[in-house]
């Protein structure tokens, strides 16, 4: 049997439009079915001159971000280029095969005289999340909190030594009082320092002198305003992180961003802050890994009456040593019971927040348990309590609880899927901007198109599941006509 070629006709006229040639089960359909996008013509429309010659809907020029998001492009240049013979691009951008797709460079250009300094990249993301609450799909129940980071524009081995300022944290403060509160009741001076600085004394002059506590850290040459990021086994780098808070069905609702070096604890407080300026009222429980397990964030969390969820997480004591919780806590007498039934008594309180309880030496040196307790040369055994513990205490407690076990395995499921969903299919893994702002509202873009692809797909879904019942429905009540008919008929 021969081989036979088939003739390719190029020259062959298509007499169909695009609502034809567009797959009815394609994206972009989905996409259009689940919100009205003229809604961007209002909220950029104080950013244009009404004089003028005629500009590029606004619309269009964010149609193609979010088909350079969603559809993993990245890169404008590339979309544009796509977007001139993708058929269902066009029509999701609502030009026809004979109209120009806009240059590449006219949403940079965009950008920069228009959008750069508007909130309309948070208008968006706002109107798309209102959007998927409107619809319901979105449960804030619980909402699970993690960060990420995005690798930046930047050479790792390009950078320079800088000497920063500690910056105070957001609960420092409110921690210092309670810290002279309880100095005070035991007799001892209060800490005058509030801030965070330290009193030297010039031998020579005689002077004392006030320098502000620094640190020195890596700054990038190419991205002053990245951090460098290094965690456990991955690559150390400069970037930026992603705090994000999603709710139970995976919907981003609140995002912030910061340079990459700056811890998870540290940064939760602005998250938590930006979350609860919208929503504080609709959650119940925050679930959080084990990176958050610290008391200040435990008593942010319950201060504002919500249930914190998170793991268990190991003392970190020598080995065959006891563990901290073998020594019971005695809250009436404020001391420390060790497995041998000696008390270790309140010594003092550091700057940081933390108590010292302090065993007696003379008792522990004859101490049959010595070798399980303490190594030290004094003989003595120091535990560390700090003065927001209780609030840790309370959080441990929720470990066991039917709520805990019902909502915390879903982190996986929630926000650590949405991590994994926006590094590979939405370009997250790497920036390709220079600038925390920058960076910012294009993450902002990325979550907004995570979100409207999630509702899209949920509403298409949707809507098919009710067609099909209304079409069964229909047969079924065709069929009970007929039925009767031919009933009347017999009788």
């Amino acid at each position: 049997m021969s081989m036979t070629r088939q003739n390719y006709k190029k020259d062959c006229i298509i007499l169909s439009t695009l609502e034809e040639l567009v797959p009815k089960e394609h994206l972009v359909r989905k996409l259009d079915n689940c919100i009205d996008f003229t809604f961007i013509e209002e909220l950029v429309k104080d950013l244009y001159s009404e004089i003028g010659k005629p500009s590029i809907p606004p619309m269009v020029l964010f149609k193609l971000i979010f088909i350079n998001i969603i559809f993993g492009i990245n890169s404008m240049r590339r979309t544009c280029e796509e977007c001139k013979v993708n058929i269902a691009y066009r029509w999701f951008l609502g030009l026809s095969m004979y109209d120009n797709i806009p240059n590449y460079s006219t949403w940079s250009k965009n950008y920069i005289r228009r959008y750069k300094d508007s909130e309309v990249f948070n208008e968006i993301f706002d109107k798309i999340l209102n959007q998927a609450i409107e619809y319901k799909f979105i449960d804030m129940e619980s909402v699970f909190g993690d960060s990420t980071h995005q690798k930046a524009n930047a050479n790792k081995n390009k950078h320079k030594d800088v000497e920063v300022e500690i910056v105070k944290k957001v609960y420092e403060d409110k921690m210092l009082e309670e810290i002279n509160e309880d100095r005070i009741t035991h007799g001892k001076k209060p800490l005058k320092n509030i801030e965070r600085t330290e009193i030297m004394f010039n031998e020579e002059t005689g002077e004392v002198i006030e320098n502000v506590k620094t640190k020195h850290i890596k700054e990038s040459l190419t991205d002053p305003e990245s951090g460098c990021f290094h965690k456990g086994e991955k690559e150390k780098c400069f970037a930026y992180s992603h705090h994000i808070f999603t709710d139970k069905n995976g919907f981003v609702i609140s995002k912030t961003t910061i340079p990459g070096n700056i811890h998870d604890s540290v940064s939760f407080f602005e998250a938590y802050a930006v979350l609860n300026s919208k929503y504080k009222d609709k959650i119940k429980n925050v679930c959080l890994d084990a990176a958050y397990t610290t008391p200040p964030i435990c008593r942010e969390i319950i201060l504002n009456n919500h249930t914190p969820l998170m793991p268990y997480k190991r003392p970190m004591t020598g080995k065959g040593l006891f563990k901290k919780y073998e020594y019971v806590y005695d809250k009436y007498y404020d001391c420390y019971i060790c497995p041998n039934n000696e008390t270790l008594e309140y010594s003092t309180i550091d700057k940081n927040g933390y108590k010292l309880y302090k065993s007696n030496s003379e008792k522990c040196k004859n101490c049959p348990l010595k070798e399980q307790c303490t190594k030290s040369k004094n003989c003595q055994k120091i535990i560390t309590r700090h003065i927001w513990e209780e609030y840790k205490e309370e959080m441990n407690e929720n470990r066991y609880t039917k709520n805990w076990q019902d909502n915390y395995p879903l982190r996986k499921e929630t926000v650590e899927r949405t991590f994994g969903d926006c590094k590979e299919q939405m370009g997250l893994r790497y920036t390709r901007y220079r600038g925390l702002q920058k960076n910012d509202q294009y993450s902002t873009l990325i979550f907004a198109c995570h979100n409207l692809k999630k509702m899209a797909n949920w509403k298409w879904k949707k809507d098919k599941k009710h067609l099909n019942l209304s079409v069964i429905f229909k047969k079924i009540t065709n069929i009970i006509k007929i039925f009767k008919q031919k009933a009347i008929c017999l009788f």
